[in-house]
Order: structure tokens, then sequence, then C-alpha cells
């Protein structure tokens, strides 16, 4: 019985010793995956650009997305950091530092799944990660089921143009998330073409050019609030020769989550739904 009781507790102390209890992160994705692992509490530090949940507003800032602050980062004692795949030096510095990090990736909704994996891993949560990814992609699966056999519209999904403009867009071309998304929801990528990058950057001809069925702007987090929201829709509106603004099909969103792969996504591909199926149509 003492044997018994003795290798229970050795077993208990190596799980709480390989749960690290002070994590910090580098990105919007990355935050929201730890918090839907339930490692919320064990968050000390995220990036400047991490808003979502909403307790992550008040904790200490690391830097950029683009660059972190490596000394920021150290002065919270982190046991574990998660960064993303750059061409940055922090991975290395972070090795110099003695501070232990993992890497990973968020382009794609498979590199999602292998992101959620690699931290419930990481962090001690791995039958936690085995539950969410079950859960997105039955949800996923439920939309992909809906959306069969129904009309495809063309989509235009626009993340950024060049503010208080319709110029300089930068919209969702094929092997990106949301291309995914947009495929599981039932539509059709007009920039679905393999010669583009993920992320191409258009002109407004372009978008003329292409025509789509539905317009998906989600620039205005970029931009600001509810007014300049309002001001977005102002610019769409003169431009009725496009079917989507013509068909009050213009979705102008305030919304990050679309532009943040994480645990959201089946939301996201829920609201895409509706609004090329249900909504989008009246």
């Amino acid at each position: 019985m003492l044997r018994q009781i003795l290798l229970i507790a050795v077993f208990l102390l190596q799980a709480a010793q390989a749960q690290p209890r002070r994590i910090v992160s580098t990105a919007p994705s990355i935050t929201e995956t730890l918090f839907a692992l339930g490692l919320g509490p064990s968050v000390v530090g995220v990036s400047n650009y991490c808003r979502f949940p909403p307790e992550v507003i008040k904790l200490p800032k690391v830097g950029a997305y683009l660059k972190p602050d490596a000394e920021a980062i150290a002065r919270l004692s982190p046991d574990l950091v998660v960064i993303k795949k750059l061409s940055n030096d922090l991975a290395a510095r972070l090795t110099a530092l003695g501070i232990p990090y993992v890497e990973v990736e968020l382009g794609t909704l498979p590199q999602l799944y292998a992101t959620i994996e690699t931290l419930g891993k990481a962090a001690g949560a791995g039958m936690q990660a085995k539950t969410l990814i079950n859960g997105i992609q039955g949800r996923l699966n439920a939309v992909r089921q809906k959306a069969a056999g129904l009309p495809k519209p063309k989509v235009l999904f626009i993340v950024g143009r060049r503010p208080g403009t319709l110029a300089d867009f930068v919209a969702v071309g094929s092997d990106s998330y949301l291309n995914q998304l947009i495929e599981t929801a039932g539509g059709v990528n007009v920039l679905q073409q393999p010669s583009l990058p993920a992320y191409p950057r258009i002109s407004l001809e372009t978008v003329i050019r292409s025509n789509p069925d539905f317009i998906i702007d989600t620039s205005t987090p970029m931009m600001g609030n509810d007014q300049a929201r309002a001001a977005s829709e102002v610019l769409w509106q003169e431009h009725k020769e496009l079917t989507a603004v013509l068909n009050h099909h213009l979705r102008v969103l305030n919304a990050d989550e679309f532009v943040v792969p994480g645990r959201r996504v089946a939301e996201v591909v829920e609201m895409l739904f509706g609004i090329l199926h249900e909504r989008g149509g009246n």
C-alpha cells in the first residue's frame, strides 16, 4: 500500500512538473488556443495585439506579432514560450537566454489542428487538445453537410486595404486558412487560383472584373470603430455595378475572429454559412 502511495505521489509530481506554470504567447491565435485548452491561468504574457478572451487585455505585453521582445519575455520568467515560425531571431535569443519554447504554424486548418496538438503535448493538456480538435471538426462537418447541394455563391474576402479608400486591397487567395473556411461554408472564392499567393494584393478593377456574389470586408478592425465601418459601407455603395452591392450582399465586419486562426474557427464557418445561405439571401 505504501509503495502504491509513493508511486502515485511520484506520478503526480512528474505531471505537475510537466505542466508549465508560466506561459508566454506571442500571437493572438496562440493565446486563444491556450485559453481554449484551459491553460489561461498559466498565461502570464501576450502579444500587443491579443484581445481575446477579454482577460488577456490586462496581461503584460511582450511586443509586436512580427518582432516580440525577448527581454520583455525574459522578465516574466516563463517556463514555456509559444512562438510562430517566422524569419526573425527570437528562437535563437530565447535559446541564448535559456528559456524553453515551442514553435507552431497557423496558416491553414491542418496547421491549426497540429498547433493544438503541439500545445497540448507541451503543456500537459493532451486530452483537452483531442477534445478541442474533435469539437471543431464536428462543427465544421455539420456545416459542410448543410452546405452540400446548395448553390455555391462566388465570394470575395477582403482582409486589408488603404484606409478611407477602395484601393490596395489585400484579399484571400488559394492555399489559405480563410479560403478553406469559405469552401467549408459552401462558397467559391473568386481568387482561388493556384498562381496567386495566399493573400494577394488586388485593385478595384480586379474586384469589378471578378464581380462576386458576396463581398466580405474585414479590414475595419484595422481602421477602428463603428464610424469607420459605416464609412466603409458608404464607399462600397458607390459601386452599384457590383452584383454584391446591388443585391445587398456586402458585409463589412468588425470582427477579428475572421483573421485570427484559432479556436473560434467553428463560429467563423457558421457565420459564413449564415451570410452565404441564410441571412445573405434576404
